[in-house]
């Protein structure tokens, strides 16, 4: 209940604020600069104006952040309009009443012109000057220049903090609100120091103007005070120079603690503390303080120097050091507590165990040894996570959908070079990469053996050497290809992407991809689905098609072929198989440009409709082969693929739509890269070019 009441004081405050406090203030400063002002306005407008600068300037003090107090440029630049509106409202009171006596523009002003003068004009008026160059030359001005440097290197670091951001939410770090607040916190960051950069230039300039306004005060105040109401010189300028000074010192000091508060605020550094407290266990050292006693004693012993008070201030350091030191070790003793109270925890089996170390719901992860965290360092400049991004948009891109974030992260079950992809729970791919070295392929012109560890290349099971980094040249001229160790985990990774993106796509990831289409399609969307075909059969069918490679992309035609079938209660798997004609240009662009002939493998007449009649003999168990037959057909299959793959082709495989999927199915078991389609998933605008016949 008081929480509830202190809320709603606090809107209300702020309301009040928006509403009434800010329009009207801002009405009264310009009215200040035009319409005269009595002098008892006057000494409320200064009080109003000293207290407003004291609250900025606690209030800056008390901040975490610079960010905490991000309306400080607009309530500064509030701050000086009103201080100026006043300087011009006084001027006016000054040159026009003060001849009357130093009451003429207020109590306040004669307050402070009579404290400061205490009888010696000159005085005062080198006290102001010093208060000026005090706020102008070193406070005003290191702000301004503190200022300008933070603007300019808030702005030079905006796009790699951008990059962390896209980083870790591929990462899996963040998710996309966390992403979005801090992408939105670095931008108000940089506005914040772009308008800290110009707002310091408001000090500098209500500085100048203070000067120009006093010698305007006392200029003036004596020509006027002379020629039209024919005061004494000397009358003229007691009465005046009281005025302009105490005019002066009532508008500076606030400039003054407005000037501090900018300085404290451009040089804040965040932390969990406000100033007081961070400054203050930042300098509670016992070696810095006993060090200083001891120097203060030293001097306090020599002849002639004031002793008692070296000696004093000696002492007191000496306090302070001794009571910093107990609080260090009390410090110590603590953590070693925790510490021991942690360890008999974990021995007596009390611990407890958090549902998230047991669990990770991740779509695709990746798991590094030790030796490759560096990898992803961004402090060492890790280029994983940025060849991961590009893979997955590549990836994203060819399929049709937003393949699922890549969670990276260490574990120390693995040896220290080793990696492990998974999709969800399920391994899918290991192997070891060497990160100060590099992964070299043979070429077709290699003559000269390169001497290095000999691996098989994870990605294809091409013969391959790992090498040093030195002898990178030495491997370039002898013809070999050279991949970097970040290469080959992102090459890896986007071919069991391509080979598993059946299992990345989810309901709601096809969801996402409806709510798009409906943008241009809705009632193309609204009659299909969930009315003809259910979400989740959608999402099946989908998956069916990816796990051949077939794209989903063109989702218009999808829904359109599935609202002219729905009626033929196919299964989910006929389904998709009845789509795939529909689909098969997404699929042959894959395999050659279109202004070329599109290179086929056949099988023989003899072969296919043997195997056709195996397949219907077979029933519901599909297509099943003698073991020496399909041995010897993936051999060929595969051999075939291999010699084109040298020369720097690929071609799909066509066979009778009676045992396409089934013997798509056993070849994809060997050859992975393999496409196999139906002879009425030919276009008919496409030359054919057969490259090879497969014979049993």
């Amino acid at each position: 209940m008081e929480l509830t009441a202190k809320n709603s004081s606090l809107k209300s405050f702020t309301s009040l604020i928006k509403i009434g406090v800010l329009p009207l203030g801002i009405l009264a400063v310009v009215a200040m600069m035009v319409l005269p002002l009595p002098a008892f306005l006057l000494d409320l407008f200064f009080v109003t104006n000293i207290l407003v600068s004291l609250l900025v300037l606690m209030v800056a003090m008390h901040t975490y952040r610079p960010l905490d107090f991000s309306s400080f440029p607009s309530l500064l630049l509030i701050a000086t309009v009103l201080r100026l509106a006043l300087n011009v409202a006084s001027t006016r009171v000054v040159l026009a009443d003060g001849h009357t006596g130093s009451d003429a523009a207020g109590k306040i002003i004669e307050a402070f012109g009579k404290f400061i003068i205490a009888s010696n004009y000159a005085v005062g008026i080198f006290v102001f000057v010093i208060l000026v160059i005090i706020n102008l030359v070193v406070i005003t001005r290191g702000a301004g220049r503190v200022s300008e440097v933070s603007a300019r290197f808030t702005l030079d670091a905006m796009p790699g903090k951008q990059m962390a951001i896209d980083a870790d939410l591929n990462a899996g770090i963040l998710d996309a609100k966390e992403a979005t607040e801090k992408r939105e916190e670095i931008a108000k960051e940089a506005d914040f120091y772009g308008a800290m950069d110009g707002a310091s230039k408001f000090v500098k300039g209500d500085a100048v103007a203070g000067i120009l306004i006093l010698a305007i005060n006392i200029i003036g105040g004596l020509i006027i005070g002379i020629t039209q109401h024919d005061l004494a010189f000397e009358e003229a300028a007691e009465t005046y120079i009281l005025l302009s000074i105490g005019d002066g010192l009532v508008a500076q000091i606030p400039s003054l603690l407005l000037a501090i508060a900018t300085a404290i605020i451009v040089t804040r550094v965040s932390s969990t503390q406000d100033m007081a407290e961070h400054i203050g266990k930042q300098i509670n050292l016992s070696r810095a303080w006993l060090p200083v006693s001891g120097v203060l004693f030293l001097i306090g012993i020599v002849p002639g120097m004031p002793n008692t008070l070296f000696l004093v201030a000696g002492a007191i350091s000496g306090i302070i050091g001794y009571l910093a030191m107990n609080l260090k070790n009390n410090e110590i003793s603590e953590d070693e507590e925790n510490s021991n109270d942690t360890l008999d925890d974990e021995n007596s089996g009390g611990g407890e165990i958090d549902l998230e170390e047991v669990t990770d719901y991740s779509p695709v992860s990746i798991q590094l040894g030790y030796g490759l965290v560096e990898m992803v360092d961004d402090n060492s400049g890790g280029p994983l996570i940025s060849r991961i991004t590009g893979i997955r948009r590549e990836v994203s891109k060819l399929l049709g959908f937003v393949v699922p974030p890549v969670r990276i992260k260490d574990d120390l079950s693995l040896s220290a070079n080793q990696y492990r992809i998974r999709i969800g729970q399920t391994i899918v791919g290991e192997d070891v990469i060497y990160p100060d070295s590099l992964l070299c392929i043979a070429g077709e012109d290699v003559s000269v053996k390169i001497s290095g560890h000999e691996v098989k290349d994870p990605s294809f099971g091409m013969d391959a050497i790992w090498i040093k980094s030195n002898q990178k040249s030495e491997a370039e001229s002898k013809g070999y290809i050279v991949i970097t160790p970040e290469s080959v985990l992102a090459t890896h990774l986007s071919q069991i992407l391509n080979k598993f993106a059946g299992q990345l796509i989810g309901q709601d990831d096809v969801q996402v991809l409806l709510n798009n289409l409906s943008k241009t399609a809705p009632n193309l969307v609204e009659s299909v689905v969930p009315k003809l075909v259910p979400l989740h059969n959608l999402t099946g069918i989908l998956r069916e098609l990816l796990s051949e490679r077939v794209p989903v992309s063109d989702l218009r035609s999808i829904l359109e072929s599935l609202a002219s079938i729905s009626n033929r209660n196919l299964s989910i798997v006929e389904t998709a198989e009845a789509l795939r004609p529909t689909l098969a240009g997404l699929l042959i662009q894959q395999i050659s440009p279109l202004n070329q002939p599109l290179p086929v493998i056949t099988l023989e007449a003899d072969l296919e409709q043997m195997l056709i009649k195996m397949s219907r003999q077979s029933g519901e168990e599909g297509l099943v082969l003698d073991n020496e037959l399909a041995q010897n057909l993936l051999t060929k299959i595969s051999e075939t693929n291999q010699k084109l793959s040298n020369e720097g082709k690929s071609a799909a495989l066509v066979v009778s739509p009676a045992i396409r999927r089934q013997f798509s199915a056993i070849v994809r078991q060997h050859v992975e890269d393999m496409i196999v389609l139906a002879f009425t998933e030919l276009p008919d605008n496409r030359k054919i070019n057969v490259v090879a016949s497969i014979s049993g």
